[in-house]
């Protein structure tokens, strides 16, 4: 029964899956818009972004009059965190071989670009803000957040793409210790 169970979550998160590139029909014609680049962050840096995601977000939307880059950040945190479950999936941020790990660190860096940039907004709670941000930076060096490196520590991302997890490797999560 239980093994029905797993085959049938496996199917159903198969056919969730994003379409293929050929799949897709653009509704414009002209390439698309210049997305805004989000720099990448370090494995260990996942933990402390984490922990400190719903101040970021509080932040966030206690702002009033935001411009289009702080918009497209928050839009970008959003739906990058839904295509990444929010981060339940046990081992999504602390495993590499996770085939949710890629895209955790994708809506963990725009989570942490999002807090950068309302550091630079005008009108926005900067005591606050500052506040956070060296909350964090203790919090990374306590950890040593900036030494910890894995294969998508250096890989940057960008509002105009989503990160999907590897599906096909759902079947073969390791299960956590």
């Amino acid at each position: 029964m239980r093994g029905a169970r797993i085959a049938l979550i496996a199917a159903l998160v198969m056919l969730a899956a994003p379409p293929s590139e050929a799949d897709r029909i653009s509704t414009r014609s002209g390439p698309p818009p210049a997305g805004v680049s989000i720099p990448s962050l370090t494995h260990g840096q996942m933990a402390v972004i984490r922990d400190n995601l719903p101040a970021i977000r509080a932040l966030a939307s206690a702002g009033l009059g935001f411009d289009l880059t702080t918009w497209r950040l928050k839009d970008y945190l959003n739906l990058q965190s839904f295509a990444c479950l929010w981060g339940i999936v046990p081992g999504s941020i602390t495993d590499e071989e996770s085939p949710f790990n890629e895209c955790a660190h994708a809506y963990l860096a725009a989570g942490r670009a999002l807090l950068l940039q309302l550091a630079h907004e005008p009108g926005a709670d900067h005591k606050s803000i500052d506040a956070l941000i060296s909350k964090i930076e203790v919090e990374m060096l306590a950890d040593g957040a900036s030494l910890n490196l894995c294969r998508y520590s250096d890989e940057p991302f960008n509002t105009n793409e989503i990160i999907w997890p590897h599906w096909g490797m759902v079947p073969f999560i390791r299960r956590p210790r």
